[in-house]
């Protein structure tokens, strides 16, 4: 049998295969380029942009729990002009698409950031962070309420012709109503899900483990919830989804495609093993060998009820 295709389509962006990584798991490229070759990659999901300079929050900002990890990071980044300036060259050096987390703590500042960003040639789409836990201005109300969600979708398609992939938060009660309302508002795929809005206290200190007060969960403990809200998702809405949430091994991506994903991240995973994300590429391949599939497509949306 031929070797499978694994391409697939988001808007214009075409990725080579249906593997990215989760956004701020990965720094912007360089951090990693020496661990994994970034030409394998499907896409480079690069940490959250603002507008401006964002120096993200007070430590200690992670935390080990049993089967996951909790942060409270805050999105620290170099802002648009330094993300041009800095990663976009080394970025450009490499084949792989490039998607950039966008984020703002008003709804203007997601228009801002696009305007600054949207002439360079090395960005390819733009994953709009609509539901981070763990920073208290914008994302995560721009997340849970229908109508600035939709607001924000609308300004920032007014800005680009590239493609945007909204990113879900998971503590909504329909996650159908806001897949309808991202394509409604000119999106062309879906990010579900974004970390679990959790914490953790020091039963020694009574103090919380992490200088915020709250963050976000993240790993193997939240995968059944992420693949949850992807198939509820799917039923709702025809855009792509790219799913992530605990995928740690082949076998976790391939439960995303046959809950409805398109397209998967991997995010925590990337903490512990680098390699996570081309051993998940090899899997797949290797998975629809044997289920005799010659196109990831024929995977995606095949629950058995029966």
């Amino acid at each position: 049998m031929n070797k499978p295709n694994l391409a697939v389509q988001i808007g214009s962006m075409t990725m080579q295969n249906p593997v990215t990584v989760a956004s701020g798991t990965f720094g912007y490229g360089p951090e990693y380029a020496e661990l994994v070759d970034l030409n394998r990659l499907g896409a480079i999901t690069v940490k959250g942009i603002a507008p401006d300079i964002h120096l993200g929050n007070p430590t200690p900002r992670t935390y080990e729990t049993r089967g996951g990890m909790l942060n409270a990071i805050g999105l620290p980044g170099p802002g648009a002009q330094g993300f041009i300036d800095t990663y976009v060259p080394f970025l450009a050096d490499y084949t792989t698409p490039v998607i950039v987390n966008i984020w703002g703590k008003t709804i203007e500042e997601y228009g801002n950031v696009v305007e600054q960003l949207d002439n360079e040639t090395g960005i390819h789409a733009y994953e709009i962070n609509l539901s981070c836990p763990n920073i208290k201005e914008g994302g995560s109300a721009f997340g849970t309420d229908l109508s600035i969600f939709s607001h924000v979708i609308e300004l920032v398609r007014e800005k680009t012709k590239k493609p945007i992939i909204p990113k879900l938060a998971p503590n909504v009660s329909d996650i159908g109503a806001f897949a309808q309302a991202a394509e409604k508002a000119g999106a062309d795929a879906l990010a579900i899900m974004n970390s679990f809005p959790a914490m953790g206290i020091d039963i020694k200190t009574r103090k919380p483990v992490l200088a915020n007060g709250s963050g976000g969960l993240s790993g193997p403990a939240i995968k059944p919830i992420a693949i949850k809200l992807v198939h509820d998702a799917a039923q709702k809405t025809n855009l792509p989804i790219i799913g992530m949430g605990g995928i740690f091994e082949p076998e976790d991506a391939v439960e995303f495609f046959i809950a409805g994903a398109s397209a998967v991240a991997v995010g925590t995973a990337n903490f512990i093993d680098p390699s996570t994300a081309i051993r998940v590429i090899n899997g797949i391949e290797t998975y629809l060998i044997d289920q005799g599939l010659n196109d990831i497509k024929q995977l995606v949306g095949t629950v058995n009820y029966g």
